[in-house]
């Protein structure tokens, strides 16, 4: 049986916050937040967040119901805060929200969430326990 005041322990210990700036190079033809590079952002950061917790080669298998609440506007300031939410056998579940604030405003709210599963891998690229 795992140990869960560890596993509470280390979920705490690999909160990740990645604070970025939404540049015109990273938009659609609305001005906002290309989707796509939205998703590559909260990628990254759940992949930090979970090799943070497990410190093992990981891959992501899922990404699952990701809720673009508002678009994000170019010359905005981001927030991406990612939380390992659920530990599996071999894999971890990764909330990850992208908060926003205008950039001349003190204010900040939820843009965008959804949740990423990653699979920790052996030495032979196969599934192995998270925790060993």
């Amino acid at each position: 049986m795992r140990n869960e005041a560890l596993i509470a322990k280390r979920m705490e210990h690999a909160i990740t916050r990645v604070t970025r700036t939404v540049f015109p190079g990273r938009t659609n033809h609305h001005n906002t937040l290309f989707g796509g590079e939205a998703l590559a952002w909260m990628d990254e950061a759940a992949f930090i967040a979970a090799t943070r917790f497990c410190r093992k080669p990981l891959v992501t298998i899922n990404s699952d119901r990701v809720d673009f609440k508002e678009a994000i506007p170019a010359g905005s300031i981001v927030e991406i805060v990612a939380k390992v939410v659920h530990v599996g056998r071999t894999s971890i579940k990764v909330q990850v929200d992208i908060f926003v604030e205008h950039m001349y405003d003190d204010n900040q709210h939820l843009a965008i969430s959804g949740n990423f599963t990653l699979v920790a891998l052996g030495p032979d690229r196969k599934p192995t326990p998270v925790l060993s």
